[in-house]
């Protein structure tokens, strides 16, 4: 996770700014003279405005982070309205979670404005805060977001200059088959039981459970994605509790070092999201630990009691993804696997064209897509890869069809970079080639059309050696959709035994 790639450094420069937007949201708190209870609701306000708004365009993500209040004022009156009213905060609260997770059917946007609902809820319960507090949460609140959006949009615009890459759209389905309506009842049966369970462990603490099962729904689609989710919080808290046993407890609460390692945990919750969920909520852990010590609440007790409502959520997510409504494994990573081999194709197709002197081709695009529909792949194949995955030659298949896929981004990559050169030339051999690799992914795909052959005579010869570096893109192509044909093809409980 510290030497995976960053393109652009653009990690870096998000992680970096989300420390300044936190920072800059605490401070004006601070200086408007709010409590602290006001101040670490507004630190956290920002923290998730620049985490979950993750529109396509910039004018989306400043729609999107305008339209935060509208989802979590609502939702911060009424978890203070029921502090003291148990059932009815209880339910309010499982209904909050039921509305925002089948939010994201509605995209990025229903996405963020769904967490940014529930984390108002959680918060509520986290700082116990109170109706007669709830003017000074709203103006934290609204600093908060002014500050993230000034930081985001006017400070630093890292995404005017490095759009951030379009999320790819949701499997589709109808019904409870909907994966948002599937997932919605899930996680509202997991948080149900979490609750129930968790405030059995303590009254007072019992939302870390809720939470959890919450968390672990978040960008998940199957059965075995949650279940390795789960296995990450879990580990990430254990070690982010042993982190807050020697750093948060020997501080006491001390300002100036605590305000400085909750900069520090806002930037290992940015840096680190994307590449280990495990070191994520290692930050996330920690960073709590010393909030709770600016509180004035924070023991050895209190941080096990953590570790303990965070194992009752991963339990509850684990039975909800497994016996409501559940989806395979193997049924999600074809689908991805799928919509990727098609991403290849329509790349190809459009790198043809351009080297064939067409204007309006265009690749860039779907080599774009082809690196987040990847990264969805990746994901979906995580439990099969697993180290403690049980499942043999289930983990041979997939970390070949992972090594396989990422042959084919690199050779596309490397023919959009050839088309893209004006002066590249062009003959009837990559016509042909390409037709090749058209037909290598419907082999490899369900419910395609049928291919006509290439229009040129020698368009099913095998093209000669050559040293152009388009043909060369292209035959790698071939022959790792060649090669993806045994892991793809074969029966996943045979034993495999993986090609030279």
């Amino acid at each position: 996770m510290f030497v995976a790639p960053d393109p652009g450094r653009l990690r870096l420069r998000t992680s970096a700014r989300a420390v300044i937007g936190v920072g800059a949201a605490a401070a004006l708190a601070e200086l408007c003279g709010l409590s602290l209870t006001a101040s670490i609701t507004g630190g956290l306000a920002a923290l998730l405005a620049l985490f979950t708004v993750t529109d396509a365009s910039v004018r989306r993500q400043a729609a999107t982070t305008a339209l935060l209040p509208a989802a979590g004022f609502p939702v911060l009156a009424l978890a203070t309205a029921l502090h003291g009213v148990t059932p009815l905060r209880d339910a309010a609260f499982v209904l909050v979670v039921f509305c925002g997770v089948y939010a994201r059917r509605w995209g990025p946007r229903g996405h963020a404005l769904g967490i940014f609902a529930f984390m108002n809820f959680f918060i509520t319960q986290f700082l116990h805060a109170l109706p007669a507090q709830l003017p000074e949460l709203y103006a934290a609140v609204g600093l908060a977001l002014g500050a993230a959006a000034a930081v985001r949009f006017l400070l630093w615009p890292i995404e005017r200059r490095t759009p951030p890459p379009a999320a790819p759209a949701p499997l589709p389905g109808r019904g409870l088959a909907r994966h948002t309506t599937r997932q919605a009842f899930q996680a509202t049966a997991a948080c149900a039981v979490a609750l129930s369970v968790g405030q059995v462990l303590s009254e007072e603490r019992w939302y870390w459970a809720v939470g959890t099962a919450w968390w672990i729904f978040v960008n998940t689609a199957s059965r075995g994605e949650t279940l390795v989710r789960g296995f990450r919080r879990v580990l990430g808290t254990v070690v982010g509790v042993a982190a807050g046993v020697l750093i948060a407890i020997p501080l006491d609460g001390a300002p100036v070092p605590t305000a400085l390692l909750v900069g520090a945990c806002v930037f290992g919750i940015f840096y680190t999201a994307a590449v280990s969920y495990s070191w994520m909520i290692l930050a996330v852990t920690l960073m709590a630990g010393l909030l709770y010590g600016l509180l004035g609440v924070l023991d050895p007790g209190l941080l096990v009691l953590r570790l303990e409502e965070t194992a009752v959520g991963a339990l509850c997510a684990a039975l909800a993804v497994v016996l409501v409504l559940p989806v395979t494994t193997h049924a999600t990573n074809d689908a991805w696997i799928q919509r990727a081999l098609l991403c290849v194709h329509a790349a190809t197709a459009e790198a043809t064209a351009r080297l064939a002197g067409s204007p309006a081709a265009d690749p860039a695009p779907h080599a774009a897509e082809l690196e987040t529909l990847l990264a969805r792949v990746r994901m979906a194949l995580a439990p099969l890869v697993h180290p403690l995955s049980p499942f043999r030659a289930r983990k041979a298949r997939a970390g070949q069809v992972i090594t396989l896929l990422d042959d084919c981004a690199r050779e596309v990559r490397g023919l959009v970079a050839v088309a893209a050169d004006p002066d590249a030339g062009h003959d009837a051999r990559l016509a042909a080639a390409c037709w090749r690799v058209e037909a290598a992914v419907q082999a490899l795909t369900v419910g395609e059309r049928e291919l006509e052959g290439p229009a040129s005579a020698d368009a099913t010869a095998p093209p000669a050696a050559t040293t152009e570096p388009a043909l060369a893109h292209l035959q790698g192509l071939e022959r790792a959709l060649a090669e993806l044909a045994t892991p793809l093809g074969s029966d996943p409980k045979a034993p495999f035994v993986i090609s030279a």
